[in-house]
């Protein structure tokens, strides 16, 4: 039986009408084609369909539809500013080549904006406690944990995220 489920994504008001079984990932990608979360395992083991609903990180493929009822999801979609200007997590990762096939990397930058919302400051190994939940098969982490740590250090020195990144 469908339902009718009305939510912000990415600072827009959406109203859709999905079955009561959807996941909150099936609506991002199949109703609204943002295709920047991934799905990986359909288990909530990888971490590549992590957003943020109202301000924290969650796997987005063990979440109802119907639970973001009112909710504000941010996507990687919503991390860039509304001209292109890249989130300073983002940015980060390009500089420091945080990724290979990609396929993890949206998750890894929403659990990692997460961190830093909770602990601006994280050392080495709470960045890889934090990310445990995401999986890449391909960079051994190294580089991911670099472009963390060196993204905390850029917003402490004052960068500031773009307006649309606001949660």
């Amino acid at each position: 039986m469908p339902i009718t489920v009305s939510l912000s994504v990415n600072g827009r008001p959406v109203t859709k009408e999905v079955e009561g079984r959807t996941l909150l990932v099936q609506l991002l990608r199949e109703h609204l084609g943002l295709t920047g979360t991934h799905v990986g395992c359909d288990t909530s083991q990888c971490g590549a369909c992590v957003v943020h609903v109202d301000g924290k990180s969650v796997k987005s493929c063990t979440m109802l539809a119907a639970q973001a009822q009112g909710a504000s999801v941010t996507t990687i979609e919503g991390l860039a500013a509304p001209d292109g200007t890249l989130h300073p997590m983002q940015a980060a990762f390009r500089e420091h080549h945080g990724l290979q096939c990609g396929f993890c990397t949206p998750g890894m930058v929403m659990s990692a904006v997460d961190l830093l919302q909770h602990n601006p400051s994280p050392s080495e190994t709470e960045v890889r406690e934090w990310l445990e939940g995401n999986i890449c098969r391909c960079t051994g982490y190294h580089n991911i944990v670099k472009a963390v740590l060196s993204c905390a250090e850029t917003m402490k020195s004052g960068a500031k995220a773009p307006a649309a990144a606001a949660e």
